[in-house]
């Protein structure tokens, strides 16, 4: 389980994270929502040690994370698909993802996870030999969740994986997302189509500057008229909503 308890972090004078309290159960996935700048892509980069914890702490199956190295982090099975993809452009498909196990010896468990991804994503096998920087957007969003499969994960952060892409893609990508899940990978995901997230969440949080303000099943939060109004496009802005 990741547990994340009272984590605060601060970009300069923003006080970005204001206790933070989170869990994503083995197995379950975890939606996050938010309005830009509510402090979602800082969350996920403070579990995995990219931004600095100011305060409180992240716990993987009660290990202590908060202070380790990315890489630390990554070896011990919590992997970040970050906004934006982040593919290295210059590389192939098939470089990028042999990067994704930098961090792993089994040669022959490698080749079997690169044969999964192929399978996974059947547009990557057709590329593999293409520089990732002359794929899709779509495809370059494959590239980055293969990448990160590739190191293992046993809990899955993707950050608005499909910010930017055309709705076929968008539900292609959400597929991908329960397939990952389906095979015994926690998922926590970021992500600005709220109705989407919140259909296949186990459970879910909002998120308002910098703080946890409602938390429910995912199916409770897509009934709920203050979560249908401010992010589902029911209505015209937020309404704050107690925590419980």
């Amino acid at each position: 389980m990741l547990k994340v308890e009272g984590l605060s972090a601060h970009y300069g004078g923003i006080h970005a994270l204001q206790g933070i309290d989170l869990e994503v159960p083995d197995g379950a996935i975890v939606s996050l929502i938010g309005a830009n700048g509510a402090g979602k892509s800082t969350t996920l980069k403070a579990i995995v040690g990219l931004v600095k914890a100011s305060g409180g702490q992240v716990l993987w199956n009660g290990e202590r994370l908060t202070g380790l190295q990315t890489k630390d982090i990554v070896s011990r099975g919590v992997c970040l698909v970050p906004e934006g993809r982040r593919v290295f452009p210059n590389l192939t498909v098939d470089e990028n993802l042999t990067l994704g196990a930098y961090s792993r010896n089994d040669r022959e468990g490698i080749a079997a996870y690169r044969r999964r991804m192929f399978d996974l994503f059947p547009r990557l096998a057709d590329r593999k030999h293409q520089k990732a920087g002359t794929l899709s957007g779509g495809e370059q969003q494959m590239l980055a969740v293969g990448r990160a499969l590739m190191t293992r994960p046993k809990i899955l952060m993707m950050d608005e994986p499909s910010l930017g892409l055309a709705p076929i893609i968008v539900k292609m990508i959400f597929d991908i997302v329960k397939a990952i899940h389906a095979e015994g990978v926690s998922v926590l995901l970021v992500e600005q189509n709220a109705k989407a997230a919140l259909e296949i969440a186990d459970y879910a949080y909002v998120l308002e500057t910098g703080r946890i303000t409602l938390h429910g099943p995912g199916k409770q939060l897509l009934d709920d008229d203050g979560v249908r109004k401010a992010y589902l496009g029911d209505g015209h802005g937020p309404t704050a909503s107690p925590a419980r």
